[in-house]
This record gives C-alpha cells, sequence and structure tokens, in this order.
C-alpha cells in the first residue's frame, strides 16, 4: 500500500531577497495529523519559509507542494487554514466575535457555505476555541486572547486539513495559551489535522509538537527531544 501523500512538502527549497540567501537548501514533509513546530529567532527566516509553503513566495530553486500540487497550480484553499503573524480582527467593523468567524467562508464553494454541516462546522469552532459564551459580543469588546482565538477559529471554519500559525502566542496571556493549547491538541489527536506553527519561544506548546524544527542560517534542523511515536502515544493514552 503507498505511503499517505504529505499534506506539505518542500524539496531543496532557496529563496533570496536580492543577493541575500535567507533559505538554503530546505525539504520539510508534513503529513495529516503532525504537529511540526518551527522555532528560532526573529529574523531568522521561519515567516519566510511559511510564505513559500503557502505560495506567497515562490522559491528560486526548488519545489513546494501542497496536497501533491505545485502550489503554483494550487486552487482548493479551502483545505488550508491559515493565521498570519500579528493578525488583528478589525475595531473599525461592528463585527461579532461569531460574524468574524463566519467571514472565513467567504469565497469558498457554495457547497462550503451553505447547508447544517456548514451550521455545525461553525458551532464546532466556536466552542472549541472556547468562544460560545462570547459570540454576540463585539470583537473589539473581547479580550486579546479571544481576538486571537476568533481568528484561528475563523481559518478553522471551513474544515481544513492543514492549519498554519505564525506566532499565535504573541500578545496572549497564560489561559489564553491554555484554551489555545487545548485546542490544538484536539484538532491533532482528535480531528487528525495537521498544523504547522511558527514561534521564537521554543517552550510554546512544549509536548505538543511531533517535530520542533530549529531555523538555522537558512536551513531547518531537528532538535525534537525524543517521543514515543504517536501510534505508541495513542495505545498508551487508551
Amino acid at each position: 500500500m503507498p505511503a499517505p501523500r504529505p499534506v506539505l512538502e518542500l524539496d531543496a527549497v532557496t529563496f533570496a531577497y536580492g543577493a541575500v540567501a535567507v533559505v538554503r537548501d530546505v525539504s520539510l514533509s508534513v503529513h495529516k495529523g503532525e504537529c511540526v513546530a518551527v522555532v528560532g529567532p526573529n529574523g531568522a527566516g521561519k515567516t519566510t519559509i511559511l510564505r513559500l509553503s503557502l505560495g506567497l513566495l515562490r522559491p528560486d530553486r526548488g519545489s513546494v507542494r501542497l496536497f501533491g500540487v505545485a502550489t503554483g497550480s494550487f486552487r482548493q484553499w479551502w483545505q488550508l487554514g491559515y493565521v498570519p503573524q500579528r493578525a488583528v480582527a478589525s475595531s473599525a467593523l461592528p463585527l461579532s466575535v461569531e460574524e468574524v468567524v463566519r467571514s472565513g467562508l467567504a469565497g469558498t464553494r457554495r457547497a462550503v457555505r451553505r447547508g447544517s454541516a456548514t451550521r455545525e462546522r461553525l458551532e464546532h469552532v466556536l466552542d472549541l476555541m472556547g468562544l460560545a459564551d462570547v459570540r454576540r459580543r463585539r470583537v473589539s469588546e473581547v479580550s486579546g486572547g479571544q481576538q486571537q482565538r476568533a481568528l484561528i477559529a475563523r481559518a478553522l471554519v471551513t474544515a481544513p486539513q492543514l492549519l498554519v500559525l505564525d506566532e499565535p502566542t504573541t500578545g496572549v496571556d497564560a489561559a489564553a495559551r491554555a484554551v489555545l493549547r487545548q485546542s490544538l491538541e484536539h484538532l491533532v489527536r482528535v480531528e487528525g489535522m495537521a498544523v504547522v506553527y511558527v514561534s521564537h519561544d521554543p517552550g510554546a506548546f512544549t509536548g505538543l509538537a511531533d517535530r520542533v524544527l530549529a531555523v538555522d542560517d537558512g536551513q531547518l534542523v531537528d532538535v525534537s527531544a525524543p517521543v514515543a511515536p504517536a501510534a505508541v502515544r495513542h495505545a498508551a493514552a487508551t
């Protein structure tokens, strides 16, 4: 039986801003149900690797594929959830938390936007991200942590198979981090979603990531602590 296809694959990717090589010969495969953390100091190139992964930048050399398709030809964007660094919910618009989350359906296929399955998904992500009790409140009236979770819920409402988060814990308190961690644990371990998150804090979600990759001189270095395989962890939990 053939091995499962990666949801994200970088093959010998190199990228430079002008004459400065920021990413050098990076290869990475991420599979369904896997959580991968990319860590490193500010300016190391973490966000550049994410932008290459999402097709927002084109590599100078190498290739990038989403669900087996080159990013330049990929069109099924509802399979991907993305929350960029320092994303904010506009306080200038009188939107409720629920309306912000529902806006994630804009631009998707009609089949994704309509029907009871979509309503159930909306309820699920509001509950999962701990937002059900504040769904009717204006997003400008809730805490920074709740705003961040609303943006993540917006990325989840289309039921993507890959969630990409850039510095998801920036500017949120310890309680919000705990809720976010629990939510990501559920997405990966129960729903089988692939999650890639970038952080300058190696301990942001200690123990959650299956692999921790550090950006060092434009390359990815695996710095994961030895852990049991996912199948062994699941068996132990049951």
